[in-house]
């Protein structure tokens, strides 16, 4: 078995609830330590150049009130920047995205490890969480989670690792992460069976 899969069991995994001024927002928060200097991983985590490289290419005004744009994914204005320590800017994706943001927050952990958190707090419409709860969200953040810890390591998995099987087979074990997460929050079972089904069917299917 690769080692890549010990990576599912280093993540702490939260799903909740957040009142905010457009309603009742759906939160999944992601924990882990990396063995790296907190720079290193702010500057991964921030550096356009570096973000193309395990993540997404990304352009824009890399500043407070700017925007940037993910390529082929999100975009939305940087709403705190405070190195090396919180980055937050709001995550918009189609024609209607409501409200959503995401943070992220640094805490260096000894010289040479980083505790870092990401949380995305979003007012999602009911049809889509009833039909793949946290699931949606998380196990994308697993997946680019595991290639920022293989770029740390000087190790990328390259833009096509995510489409193998190898990739595959991990969103399928993060759904399944989730899946307890979820039932962790007091989420029904049959809901979290279902949800937990649907999103691994989403992110595992082939062409």
């Amino acid at each position: 078995m690769s080692d890549i899969f010990e990576e599912i069991n280093r993540l702490h995994r939260e799903v909740g609830n957040r009142a905010v001024e457009a309603g009742q927002a759906r939160t999944v928060l992601l924990r882990r330590t990396y063995p790296a200097e907190i720079a290193d991983v702010w500057d991964a985590v921030t550096s356009p150049e570096r973000l193309g490289r395990w993540f997404l290419p990304v352009t824009g005004e890399f500043k407070v009130g700017g925007r940037y744009q993910l390529e082929g994914n999100a975009g939305g204005e940087i709403l705190e920047c405070a190195p090396p320590e919180r980055l937050r800017v709001s995550w918009l994706y189609g024609p209607d995205p409501g409200f959503s943001e995401v943070g992220v927050r640094l805490a260096a952990e000894g010289p040479e490890r980083t505790v870092f958190e990401l949380e995305h707090v979003a007012v999602v419409p009911e049809e889509f969480w009833g039909q793949f709860g946290p699931g949606a969200l998380g196990v994308g953040y697993d997946l680019g989670l595991v290639g920022l810890d293989r770029h740390l390591a000087g190790r990328d998995l390259g833009k096509d690792w995510e489409s193998s099987p190898e990739g595959r087979a991990y969103a399928a074990r993060s759904g399944e992460a989730w899946g307890r997460a979820y039932a962790a929050s007091g989420a029904d079972p049959g809901t979290v069976e279902a949800t937990t089904a649907a999103t691994i069917a989403f992110y595992t299917a082939t062409d």
